[in-house]
């Protein structure tokens, strides 16, 4: 067994960055940096600082639902990502908690 960390990203299906879904752009940038694995997951309800509430049971509602981009690596390259890529990741929430990998 191994020791990582994983940071989990929040951020609205929605959000661009430079034109792009910002996700996507998070998910480029960590193949890029080398990172074990990235993950897309979209949630089906949620909201944010906004308060807000997005979710699929409301049609008016169903845009701009919640995504949350799971990132697992050493501790080092998790941090250093985070680090070097703070404007893309500006507005987003980021958690990191330390993971086992089986």
């Amino acid at each position: 067994m191994k020791r990582a960390l994983r940071a989990s990203i929040f951020l609205g299906e929605d959000d661009t960055f430079e034109h792009r879904p910002r996700y996507h752009e998070i998910v480029s940038r960590a193949r890029k940096a080398g990172l074990a694995g990235a993950t897309v997951l979209r949630g089906v309800e949620g909201y944010g600082a906004s308060s807000l509430i997005h979710t699929t049971r409301l049609l008016s509602l169903a845009e701009g639902l919640p995504v949350v981009v799971i990132l697992v690596d050493s501790d080092e390259k998790v941090r250093g990502f985070v680090r070097d890529n703070a404007a893309l990741l500006a507005d987003a929430t980021v958690v990191a908690d330390e993971v086992e990998v089986l």
